[in-house]
């Protein structure tokens, strides 16, 4: 059996974060012992980029987006998640 080092108290959020990023959690939890969990709520992080599209393009993206009564931003991302994982899952 292996002995787990105790993990510290933090004062902050920041100072926990700053902790992990040089430490090593397996010298603190016994991963064996993770269960997995599901979060449906939970939504993941989002970043706002730039992406320039000739005009034609993004017309057609808001006219489908449109008939399918959801904001053009929503289709366009979808439309992506879809192409990337056709990209990476070829079957």
């Amino acid at each position: 059996m292996t002995t787990r080092k105790t993990i510290p108290e933090f004062a902050s959020e920041e100072e926990e974060r700053l902790f992990w990023q040089t430490h090593d959690s397996a010298d603190y939890l016994d991963w064996s012992e993770a269960k997995h969990v599901k979060m449906p709520n939970l939504k993941p992080s989002t970043k706002t980029i730039s992406v320039r599209l000739p005009e034609p393009l993004l017309e057609d993206i808001r006219m489908l987006a449109n008939k399918r009564d959801v904001p053009y931003q929503s289709l366009l991302k979808v439309m992506l998640a879809d192409a990337v994982h056709r990209e990476i899952n070829p079957d």
